[in-house]
């Protein structure tokens, strides 16, 4: 791809997405990263570039840039304090707002970003962060390290970025993990299920909806699997033991019948979880 754009349209949106700039941040002490100069740019940095290697990047620009990506194109200035409030009265002293410093890409080139990237853990190296219902989107990395001017051998950053609703997102995350132990490096392996802890976490406190319009996870033989829990209200003991065979049952209370169940019927839970019955005569 790299070689099909040309050096000068691949620095020229490497740089419009932030890379070799500050964010502008609200932190003392950011830096720019480092790019190849581009009258330096000859066949192999071209190449090299263009997989992630020979450049260095911080994090706040990649959350920044990737936002970017998936926004809809708009270029933001990060901040880390919302406001500023006087303790007694509470009055605002000062506000941040999303600041647009220029548009990368367009709505349309956006939406087909996110699409991309949705079916990355949907249908690729990224489902450790598949959430049931609420559409996530990412992208793994897998970089290897430089010691003494060249790259160390089974020595990597591995890293995720993931991001929930992939049809409107509202959150962001980027982990990465350096030089993991006692595990494969790769970044889908190592750092998406991280992210999605930290994605469902930040579901309960934002009290994100499911979207609905969800891809269909394509699993993997060692994948962990959804179900869809049925309903057996009013049914009796024996049928909704046939009916909830891939799952665990706890069973409550005396009677040969179901009177509640939980989780009710139409979730959507792992298989192998528990299903409690409060059983009723």
């Amino acid at each position: 791809m790299g070689q099909k754009i040309g050096k000068e349209k691949l620095f020229q949106y490497i740089r419009k997405f932030g890379f070799g700039e500050k964010t502008g941040v609200d932190l003392n002490g950011e830096a720019t990263g480092i790019l190849f100069p581009l009258n330096k740019v000859g066949p192999v940095e071209l190449a090299t570039t263009s997989f992630g290697q020979g450049v260095s990047v911080t994090p706040i620009q990649q959350i920044t840039a990737v936002s970017a990506a998936i926004n809809g194109g708009k270029l933001l200035t990060p901040y880390i304090v919302k406001s500023l409030n006087e303790p007694e009265t509470n009055t605002t002293v000062k506000e941040n707002t999303p600041k647009i410093k220029r548009k990368v890409i367009s709505e349309e080139t956006s939406k087909k970003v996110r699409s991309t990237l949705e079916s990355v853990v949907t249908n690729g190296t990224g489902r450790p962060a598949y959430i049931e219902g609420y559409r996530v989107g990412g992208k793994t990395g897998t970089a290897q390290k430089v010691k003494d001017g060249r790259y160390m051998i089974g020595n990597y950053i591995t890293s995720f970025m993931g991001f929930l609703p992939a049809n409107d997102p509202q959150i962001v995350v980027y982990i990465a993990i350096d030089n993991a132990k006692g595990a494969t490096q790769y970044g889908g392996t190592i750092a998406a299920p991280i992210v999605k802890t930290v994605l469902e976490d930040s579901i309960k406190a934002l009290n994100i909806k499911k979207p609905g319009g969800d891809t269909e996870k394509k699993y993997n033989y060692l994948d962990k699997k959804y179900k869809t829990v049925p309903n057996v209200t009013n049914l009796s003991v024996k049928e909704a033991t046939e009916k909830l065979k891939d799952f665990k049952i706890e069973y409550s209370g005396n009677g040969n019948r179901v009177g509640y169940q939980s989780p009710k019927a139409k979730e959507r839970i792992y298989e192998g979880e528990t299903v409690r019955l409060m059983l009723s005569k």
